[in-house]
């Protein structure tokens, strides 16, 4: 090993060009660890906000500084809050299988997007798909036929990071 070599933990976050107008955006969620997990994540991403529906307990175990640093907005229906969000010049992105997904590879995302987060087991409704302007799906290369919905979300911040580096 690197005499040299140090291991460092919690370094400081990444300065970002400019700020990331990313928002997540979750249908009703059945777990509170899903959101937890996502809040978590957004949080490491830097993005403007999350938000989320129905009645959602944020365990601050799992989303650690993230349920304190990260603005949420809790609403108890997304549609109406998607439009709003649309009128503002944000891109509808869905993250969920549909016969005119992209594969997440290939998708060129926009800096202002929303992307869309749909339920463990029933996915995006169709009222909210039909709201959006795009899905993206990440491919699966093995058994069961999807992610789960937290790992799929911090699978998408990722590559929305990759395309947008500095913010």
């Amino acid at each position: 090993m690197d005499p040299d070599f140090e291991h460092l933990r919690h370094k400081p976050p990444t300065a970002l060009d400019q700020p990331r107008e990313l928002i997540v955006a979750c249908c009703p969620m059945r777990s509170n660890v899903n959101i937890s997990r996502i809040v978590r994540a957004a949080s490491c991403c830097a993005i403007s906000k999350v938000v989320v529906c129905g009645n959602v307990k944020i365990d601050p175990k799992i989303a650690r500084d993230g349920a304190e640093k990260l603005p949420i907005s809790r609403h108890r229906s997304l549609a109406p809050v998607l439009r709003d969000l649309k009128k503002e010049g944000y891109t509808l992105v869905g993250l969920e299988q549909t016969t005119n997904s992209q594969d997440i590879h290939h998708f060129a995302f926009v800096r202002k997007t929303v992307l869309v987060i749909g339920n463990e087991r029933l996915g995006i409704t169709d009222d909210i798909l039909g709201l959006l302007d795009a899905t993206v799906e990440i491919p699966v290369y093995g058994m069961p036929y999807s992610y789960n919905a937290a790992t799929a979300t911090c699978m998408a911040l990722y590559e929305f990071c990759r395309q947008f580096p500095e913010g």
